[in-house]
């Protein structure tokens, strides 16, 4: 179980659906994010299903949710924001979508990409995890593993000017044990004013007390008061990373 703050040059954040993104990792991406790390976020929906209104097309509630998403980005100090606008509620990790995060992965070249657990499907007592999470994270972690980092694998993709790269860690977000812990008390409350960017998932509830308490229970023995969970896999080591840089 590690607590050091690792600060990579470059992130990459592949979620679902909006609002992910700042349910899981929001702190740890505005810590990275205020000391200079570059970071970019991949959408795989636009959570189009996401607003139960009379009335609300599909298309109307993808326009907001992108919105939203992008205005909580900016809280978090991320510009860099892709929407692949695949189905929402439907999401596949097939190959055509594996192809399109390679090809992010292979434009941005990050050092760290964060993703889901795919294995998570029990949450407590009244929650299962959404298909979608456990789709995109497949997705994700197959993208990383290895078709990025192989040129001759999507070979296609360098007739846009991309090249093969393969990621230094994976940090896959836990909401239980983990291996890596990172402080977020400096930044908790940014990531709660990004999830409140949401306001058509949030509607009237506020979610600062809730995010408080997950936050805490990861935190809790470890001298730290808010905390964000982590598997973190190192895929590329120091010697050979810092011969590619």
């Amino acid at each position: 179980m590690s607590y050091q703050f690792y600060v990579p040059e470059s992130v990459m954040v592949i979620v679902a659906h909006p609002d992910d993104i700042e349910f899981s990792c929001a702190g740890t991406v505005a810590r990275w994010s205020r000391l200079g790390s570059r970071i970019a976020y991949v959408l795989c929906t636009s959570g189009e299903v996401g607003i139960a209104e009379n009335g609300m097309t599909k298309a109307r509630a993808a326009e907001i949710r992108e919105k939203e998403q992008i205005a909580a980005a900016e809280i978090v100090g991320v510009k860099d924001v892709v929407f692949l606008r695949e189905p929402d509620g439907l999401l596949q990790p097939t190959l055509e979508l594996r192809k399109k995060l390679v090809r992010e992965i292979r434009r941005f070249k990050p050092e760290v990409v964060i993703t889901g657990d795919p294995t998570i499907m029990w949450a407590g007592e009244d929650y299962i995890n959404h298909p979608d999470h456990r789709a995109a994270a497949t997705a994700a972690l197959d993208a990383v593993f290895p078709a990025a980092g192989q040129p001759n694998l999507f070979e296609e993709l360098a007739e846009e000017g991309l090249s093969a790269h393969k990621p230094r860690k994976v940090y896959v977000s836990e909401w239980g044990p983990a291996d890596q812990y990172i402080n977020i008390e400096e930044t908790i409350e940014i990531k709660i004013a990004a999830l409140r960017a949401h306001k058509s998932q949030m509607g009237e509830w506020d979610p600062s007390e809730q995010i408080r308490q997950w936050a805490a229970e990861y935190a809790k023995g470890k001298e730290m008061k808010y905390a964000e969970a982590f598997r973190v896999v190192t895929l590329v080591n120091d010697e050979e990373w810092e011969k590619r840089n």
